[in-house]
């Protein structure tokens, strides 16, 4: 018996022994995309926070909510303008099937974006509705799967003013590191952004974003035989499809982005990731919440690897500080900006 033992005791100690020689595994590694500063290891202090069931600040998973404008925060924004911009300056003056047959307004709008970009010709005032507007009516009876197509393949062609990457492939690896820091810590993340909704599901579709987390500008829907009829009205039948209407219902900036958030999440962000005075009402709304909250606002101050007016970005960097933000310096905390391969070149017309 006492040999059994003896010979039991043995076998544990080589256990334990070979265990000790086992390399342990690896901390998973965030961030390889970013240089130290503060707005990371604010970041990163606030995460281990409130997910420490031991701190005071702790939240539950399920109030875990952070929502990200899309086009300059995670998104090129500057090729030479936003997506949905060029997008529409395309299928008005480029995609003639369609551009033959524009409306007056839509053409003049499409006009507008191209002497803007091409001439420097400045856009007029709140030219966001009058951009809405006349997308409204530039899509109009697309279904939402043409749509959809219509925008991947204008998403494939090269960004203009860059080498080596689509418009498609156009996201900040830095931001895409803090997507998944995020969800790995138990946070849902939802994109709220002024473009179009449909725009903005087809973009992030890759980096595997549900369409049930994608709030943007909205156009009414209406089925593909319902006509005039009110939808409570109508009954749609199985082999109809949605199609586009030109009726705006919302174009999501400002204040209308912390209406649509309560329309649809129904509950307020913790954390807000942002660029411009268009995500300052998100901003605030998340500063609001009860529980401890942060935000974020990335400033374009880099003219080598991206287009950018640096001492427009630095004075609105002091504005955001001045508000409460954390401020990002895509110059001076990104590592790199699209990943390798990609280069900030001419833009061509």
């Amino acid at each position: 018996m006492r040999k059994n033992l003896l010979a039991v005791f043995a076998a544990v100690l080589l256990l334990l022994a070979g265990c000790g020689t086992e390399e342990l595994p690896r901390q998973k590694q965030y961030f390889a995309s970013w240089n130290e500063c503060e707005a990371l290891t604010a970041l990163q202090a606030y995460v281990e926070d409130v997910t420490n069931p031991s701190s005071a600040n702790y939240i539950e998973p399920k109030d875990r909510i952070a929502t990200f404008d899309m086009d300059g925060t995670f998104v090129g924004e500057l090729y030479p303008t936003y997506f949905e911009y060029n997008l529409l300056e395309y299928r008005v003056l480029e995609d003639t099937a369609y551009g033959n047959h524009a409306p007056d307004s839509v053409r003049l709008a499409a006009q507008q974006i191209r002497d803007f970009v091409r001439n420097g010709v400045p856009l007029p005032d709140h030219f966001d509705m009058i951009h809405a507007r006349a997308a409204a009516k530039a899509y109009a009876g697309m279904t939402l799967a043409e749509f959809d197509a219509y925008v991947k393949a204008y998403a494939a062609l090269p960004a203009n003013g860059f080498s080596g990457m689509t418009y498609g492939q156009s996201f900040y690896q830095p931001m895409l590191e803090v997507f998944e820091y995020l969800e790995d810590n138990g946070f849902t993340y939802y994109v709220v952004s002024g473009s179009d909704r449909f725009i903005c599901r087809a973009l992030v579709e890759p980096l595997g974003i549900e369409p049930n987390r994608v709030i943007g500008m909205d156009v009414r829907l209406v089925s593909s035989s319902q006509g005039s009829e009110e939808g409570v009205n109508y009954t749609m039948g199985r082999e109809e499809e949605i199609v586009r209407t030109d009726e705006l219902i919302i174009k999501n900036l400002k204040t209308n982005k912390v209406l649509q958030i309560n329309q649809e999440i129904g509950k307020v962000p913790v954390l807000s990731f942002g660029n411009s005075g268009g995500d300052a009402a998100m901003h605030n709304y998340c500063l609001s919440n009860s529980k401890k909250s942060a935000a974020f606002m990335l400033i374009a101050d880099d003219e080598e690897r991206d287009h950018a007016n640096r001492e427009k970005a630095l004075a609105l960097g002091e504005r955001w500080l001045e508000a409460g933000y954390h401020v990002v310096s895509m110059r001076d905390d990104f590592r790199t900006i699209y990943g390798p391969g990609v280069q900030k070149v001419d833009f061509t017309f």
